[in-house]
């Protein structure tokens, strides 16, 4: 009879520990990654200072970041499904710590444009790398967490700017970013063979649940014209929110220490109180999620993050200006992540390279459209754009609803096609023996 009992009863999932060190290592990448790149901006104003750039000048030179980023995204997509999404994020791991010491080297605009180029290579690399694994992680566990990898780039995001904040008057650009290369090389090193073990890569795909499959739409083809106009759309709601991100995180400490003539250190809090915010929406996003929907999550997001962001760019005080930009990353915490994991549950790999290429592309054009809006109006009216792209954000997620009652339809068509695949297996073993 026992033995009937272990025949009959299907095998359960070996989650548990293998799963659980891919997710505690690839949520190591997200920190190191938000770290790095807030060290990287709180230093803007001492490199702006330093190469005697102008606000256009200084947008320009921001725009060679979005340039390297959005041409090594498109690549990074086709490495990931060629070589696997893990061994790639290993790779940009490594390079994008040791890019983020070349600006503080530039001593003129054209050199920092070069370099800002090669950082944006990195910085666009790792996004896309660790988005398509982490979407391959949250398919095996079968549980919405995408939003608590978000949430580790946010907390590294902050940790690094308190670091800028409180380094800001008493070391140069140049041994703060050295020392973030050999900070973020070491965390590499340790981290990584969490992702290069034999069979990590396998372990996925065993526990990733079966995509439908259709004859439009057959797995290793390319996506229908509906699938492509829906990720473009999710892309398009990552852009608006992602927008946001970059605009603060290169314009922010500006704006505190230009227009309300806050202390440097003071103004580097800026970014610091956005990402601290945002860590808190991520980490309680799975439970959002879970309770309220994707589509209650993005539109009462992005309606905060408008109200939040009007307060941040016109708020005459800096406690004010500083609370806005809290509510603006409460409200945009669980946008992003909501519109890549839908990318990548319609189209795989291929939607979540197009969703993050969108998206980071617009986190990286952002901060040079602000400064040219703000050379010709204002950086305060500039900013009001951030606020103007997340009001977007929730009526794009409000206007894709019914896409998302669609999805839930066919993932529990799904689970009932698997479950009674399951019970005629476990009938058939049972006469079997």
């Amino acid at each position: 009879m026992p033995l009937l009992n272990k025949l009959g009863t299907a095998a359960p999932r070996p989650t548990a520990p293998d799963l659980r060190r891919l997710r505690v290592a690839l949520t190591v990448f997200f920190a190191l990654d938000g770290f790095v790149f807030a060290g990287w901006v709180v230093r803007i104003p001492a490199i702006k200072e330093r190469t005697g750039a102008s606000a256009s000048q200084l947008g320009l030179a921001l725009l060679a970041v979005s340039a390297g980023a959005v041409i090594t995204m498109t690549l990074t997509g086709q490495l990931c499904r060629r070589y696997g999404s893990l061994p790639v994020t290993v790779a940009c791991g490594v390079l994008l710590p040791l890019s983020v010491a070349l600006p503080s080297l530039a001593d003129s605009v054209l050199v920092l444009s070069l370099v800002l180029l090669v950082f944006g290579a990195a910085y666009g690399g790792i996004s896309v790398a660790m988005n398509s694994a982490a979407v391959d992680l949250v398919s095996a566990l079968r549980r919405p967490v995408m939003p608590s990898f978000h949430a580790a780039f946010s907390l590294g995001g902050m940790l690094g700017a308190g670091l800028g904040g409180l380094v800001a008057g008493h070391l140069s650009p140049t041994p703060h970013l050295l020392g973030i290369t050999v900070l973020g090389l070491t965390v590499t090193a340790v981290t990584a063979p969490a992702l290069l073990r034999r069979g990590a890569a396998d372990l996925l795909r065993a526990h990733a649940p079966a995509r439908p499959q259709s004859p439009s739409h057959p797995a290793g083809r390319r996506m229908d014209r509906r699938t492509r106009g829906l990720v473009l759309v999710f892309g398009l709601i990552a852009l608006c929110t992602a927008y946001g991100e970059g605009a603060i995180a290169d314009w922010g400490p500006l704006h505190l220490e230009q227009d309300l003539h806050a202390h440097p250190g003071v103004a580097a809090a800026a970014y610091s109180c956005f990402a601290f915010a945002m860590t808190i929406g991520r980490l309680s996003g799975t439970t959002l999620l879970e309770r309220l929907g994707r589509t209650r999550t993005v539109v009462g997001g992005g309606a905060t993050a408008c109200a939040g962001m009007l307060l941040g760019a016109l708020a005459p005080s800096t406690g004010l200006a500083l609370a806005g930009f809290a509510v603006t990353g409460l409200g945009l915490a669980n946008i992003f992540p909501v519109a890549v994991e839908r990318a990548g549950a319609l189209a795989g790999p291929s939607g979540v390279a197009a969703a993050s290429t969108l998206g980071y592309g617009g986190m990286l054009l952002g901060p040079p459209l602000i400064g040219f809006m703000a050379d010709w109006y204002s950086l305060p009216t500039a900013q009001t754009s951030v606020a103007v792209l997340a009001g977007a954000a929730a009526c794009i997620g409000f206007a894709t609803r019914r896409t998302e009652r669609a999805e839930s339809k066919d993932r529990m068509e799904t689970r009932d096609r698997a479950e009674h695949t399951a019970h005629v297996e476990r009938k058939e073993s049972t006469e079997t023996v």
